[in-house]
């Protein structure tokens, strides 16, 4: 029943072809054989290897829909090019008025009492042709033709539970990755780390030199603080000085008590000069 909804294009097999620190992506076809409107929603044993655009969706009847999947970039070979990924696509029918945006997880629970047909995708990833691909059972280069026609295969058990959704995207997003595709290749490693190492010998210059402007404005703050002190200091001798001022008076000349003293001294003195 779950072939009567949907038939698939590649039906076994989704096969990679192998590129070292590139992306690669294949494309899946779903053809609605139903006079009904199918759901369907794809998912991964390992979401974090790829993505799904769009991973869910709704195909009217006789009609077809694609998706794409895009494998992340390797950054190793694996060994002899084995490959344990697997997909599965859920479909189920669904009223006519179902948006993408009304598609729940359990639309496809197998709790319920209508059909959810499984289709299972297994993942084959095949190398570039004149690429060599180190075999670790004989330690020699080897290059692998690459096959771009489906080759049907035998339909592993896939328990769905072990799935999980991947995330997603949306459709604009598949222009901007086409256009990814078609960009020079990504800078080699060895550049990318000298940037790195440039990047790190300006950084810690300027840290440098925020230490030495933090040191700077803590000794004007220092400075600042004691020209205030100061400053206040002046103002309170300023202000005693004046409170002085105001409170006493200068004297001019000898005092009255002095010259009286004086003039009795002058006195007894001159009687005594007259007496002799």
């Amino acid at each position: 029943m779950g072939q009567d909804l949907l038939e698939i294009q590649p039906p076994k097999e989704l096969r990679f072809t192998f590129k070292l620190k590139k992306q690669s992506w294949c494309s899946v076809q779903l053809l609605n054989n139903s006079d009904h409107h199918v759901a369907y929603k794809v998912k991964t044993t390992n979401p974090g290897r790829y993505s799904v655009r769009p991973n869910i969706g709704v195909i009217q009847p006789n009609s077809t829909c694609d998706f794409t999947v895009i494998m992340q970039a390797p950054r190793e070979a694996p060994a002899d090019l084995q490959c344990k990924d697997k997909f599965l696509i859920q479909s189920t029918v669904v009223p006519a008025e179902t948006t993408p945006e009304d598609i729940k997880s359990s639309m496809f629970s197998k709790d319920t009492n209508k059909y959810v047909g499984e289709n299972k995708l297994r993942v084959v990833i095949v190398a570039q042709p004149n690429s060599p691909v180190v075999l670790p059972t004989n330690e020699t280069l080897q290059a692998e033709p690459t096959i771009t026609s489906p080759i049907l295969g035998d339909q592993e058990n896939l328990p769905p539970e072990h799935m999980v959704t991947t995330k997603e995207v949306k459709v604009t997003e598949l222009a901007n990755y086409v256009q990814k595709l078609s960009s020079p290749e990504p800078v080699e490693e060895s550049k990318l780390a000298n940037e790195m190492k440039e990047l790190k010998s300006k950084l810690t210059v300027l840290e440098s030199n925020l230490r030495e402007a933090e040191i700077c404005m803590q000794k004007l703050k220092e400075e600042k603080t004691v020209k205030f002190k100061e400053r206040e200091m002046l103002q309170e001798e300023l202000v005693r000085l004046k409170s002085n001022k105001g409170g006493r008076r200068v004297q001019v000349g000898f005092p009255f008590l002095f010259v009286c003293m004086v003039a009795i001294v002058s006195m007894k003195l001159g009687y005594m000069l007259h007496s002799w």
